[in-house]
């Protein structure tokens, strides 16, 4: 396979073996971020505490939160088949969320470090019968190995900008050796279809974004009695998942309709809540009035922004507000119904039933063997 792959691919597959012994250093400084844990940092080098459940196993890989809770509804339909879950991301807050909204039989594990080494000690553990990749997190050196192992690829809810596309274009024969190993390819437009099949998928068809068939993020019902008794009668605005940069304008448009509407209330969830401290002391230093969530404190009349830094209770926020919310680079106004949405995982899940036929089913479904039995010799 290797001789067969892109000048760039077989550069990438050797340097990506050449690191492995500086991963500890890699390692120790994302510890250090607070960008692993400490816990479970040998997934990361393709180790597992965990055992493989027996029987079919279907694996799914999303980047982080959003990707994670996009797979909900498939996940759910998935389960309904008496199929077990493996479900892979590669962030610290994606695996806390995974672990509050999945029952405890969807397995999570932080997908490993793209290394060959690491990804076979993955592959070799948990030997998937079929891997579903959410979006646009493509690690060459998972996908490739996996296709060694004939293990059947599916790209769900996928996604391919306009900027990203004519970057693509330009090394056409790397993004086409990647994205030629996937049985077929779930587009969340017909846009995106178009650009993937451009690039080299196979059996391309547009089925809607997932991320609109998300249920609601629950929320404890004394908690938002209460937070609904502090604020009863004024206006409040969401702003979900910010980021550095966003709260400045968010700041900005609370003063213009604070002008408009003197009791108004904003409430700002950082997409990372450990930037909860940073977020009030700007704030403060802006001259309005802050509370912090993760302090305990509630708002007052007084309070003009309340910063919701915590984890797992942004469905708590959605339910309060009482204007409009905001969610990192688009609006979701009040009114915008559900009936409104596309069923994409129905969409997809139907997509995906039906592009594979009985016995490829039954063959991508079944524990695939261990690397030692499928291929001649190691790479």
């Amino acid at each position: 396979m290797a001789n067969s792959l892109p000048m760039t691919l077989r550069v990438y597959r050797g340097l990506s073996s050449a690191v492995v012994p500086l991963a500890p250093v890699l390692i120790k400084r994302r510890l250090k971020q607070g960008k692993e844990d400490p816990a479970r940092i040998g997934e990361r080098r393709g180790l597992s505490k965990d055992i493989r459940p027996p029987g079919p196993l279907v694996w799914i890989h999303g980047a982080s939160v959003g990707e994670v809770l996009a797979a909900a509804a498939l996940i759910e339909r998935l389960r309904a088949l008496d199929l077990r879950i493996l479900l892979t991301s590669g962030t610290v807050t994606s695996a806390a969320i995974a672990a509050r909204r999945f029952p405890a039989d969807v397995i999570h594990q932080y997908v490993p470090y793209d290394s060959p080494r690491y990804v076979a000690r993955f592959l070799d553990h948990w030997r998937p019968g079929l891997a579903l990749f959410i979006e646009s997190d493509l690690w060459p050196n998972l996908i490739l190995a996996s296709a060694a192992r004939r293990l059947p690829l599916v790209l769900i809810n996928g996604r391919m900008s306009h900027r990203s596309f004519p970057r693509w274009r330009r090394i056409s024969g790397t993004i086409s050796a990647l994205l030629g190993r996937f049985e077929i390819c779930l587009a969340q437009s017909q846009v995106d279809a178009e650009r993937f099949a451009a690039l080299g998928c196979r059996n391309v068809m547009a089925t809607g974004n997932l991320k609109l068939d998300v249920p609601a993020p629950p929320a404890d019902a004394a908690k938002l009695e209460r937070l609904m008794s502090v604020t009863r009668g004024r206006p409040i605005i969401v702003a979900a998942s910010t980021h550095p940069g966003e709260e400045e304008i968010l700041l900005e448009a609370h003063r213009t309709l604070a002008g408009l509407f003197p009791s108004l209330l904003s409430v700002i969830v950082p997409r990372h809540p450990d930037r909860g401290e940073a977020v009030a002391r700007m704030i403060t230093a802006s001259g309005l009035h802050v509370a912090l969530r993760s302090r305990e404190e509630l708002p007052t009349a007084t309070t003009d922004i309340y910063v919701a830094d915590t984890m797992g209770e942004l469905g708590l926020f959605y339910r309060l507000r009482r204007s409009c919310s905001w969610v990192a680079r688009w609006f979701l106004m009040v009114g915008r119904t559900r009936s409104k949405r596309s069923s994409s995982a129905r969409r997809s899940f139907m997509a995906l039933t039906s592009s594979i036929s009985p016995t490829s089913t039954r063959r991508s479904i079944a524990p695939a063997a261990p690397a030692a039995l499928t291929r001649k010799k190691r790479w």
